[in-house]
């Protein structure tokens, strides 16, 4: 079955910077305002083919909410994961930057989260996003349309042994900051403007009990409210964040 990307900013994410993957872009054909007449110019420039299709033949083709476009993805699958990254690649960008800042997602399986913690790692900046291919949501098309765009635009790389990955991050010099609500530390306590990687587990769960073990520092979100804990996605903002409120971006 034919890989798709669904969504105006992710299809325009990926044809901006990833032109070559796209087979095709199927446009729905009674759609004629400015946002999509520049996407289809876009389009066009980059070389990609564009198909005139009913609302009715995308809502047959997808599930999810396409927005009037559906980017078929290269059938070869000799670029599909472009913007996946290999264990390698990740340890030598580590090595080639001062001070990365890493998201480590330990069982998110919700692909909605999935896609809105790529979200928040693009925006921060991240080095790369990093997660198990056991118990973890994959970065399909509803990922992708969450995503908005970052999915095609942050690193990220699913690792077989995540404990065996945290490992080498830590002899590369990466402390690894976990999150737990039962933590001692706040997380606006803790340095973050060095080389660091935030743990984050599932909901609920959490991160898994060796996940927890690796990290050097465990820290939690002050909570005012009843509720005991936020959704990963939203922790992982905040998180990420401070982060980059601690190293004085701008």
């Amino acid at each position: 079955m034919t890989e798709v990307v669904i969504g105006y900013h992710a299809v325009e994410s990926l044809i901006r910077h990833e032109p070559s993957r796209v087979a095709a872009v199927q446009v729905q054909s009674d759609r004629q305002d400015k946002r999509m007449l520049t996407l289809c110019e876009l389009a066009r420039n980059q070389g990609v083919a564009l198909v005139l299709c009913s609302k009715a033949e995308l809502d047959a083709r997808v599930s999810g909410r396409h927005q009037g476009v559906v980017a078929l993805l290269d059938p070869t699958g000799q670029r599909a994961r472009a913007d996946m990254i290999s264990e390698t690649d990740l340890m030598d960008r580590v090595s080639q930057i001062s001070a990365p800042l890493l998201l480590i997602l330990d069982g998110v399986t919700d692909p909605h989260n999935l896609g809105a913690c790529l979200r928040s790692a693009d925006a921060a900046g991240v080095t790369a996003v990093i997660f198990p291919k056991d118990k973890s949501a994959d970065v399909n098309e509803v990922v992708r349309k969450v995503a908005s765009g970052a999915a095609e635009a942050v690193p990220w790389v699913r690792v077989t042994n995540l404990a065996r990955t945290i490992e080498a991050l830590k002899q590369k010099g990466v402390w690894i900051v976990g999150t737990d609500g039962d933590a001692d530390e706040s997380l606006y306590d803790r340095d973050l403007t060095g080389p660091c990687a935030l743990a984050m587990g599932s909901e609920g769960a959490g991160m898994r009990r060796l996940t927890r073990e690796l990290c050097d520092f465990v820290v939690k979100l002050p909570m005012s409210g009843s509720v005991s804990s936020l959704n990963v996605s939203v922790a992982a903002g905040i998180c990420l964040f401070e982060a980059v409120r601690q190293r004085g971006a701008h």
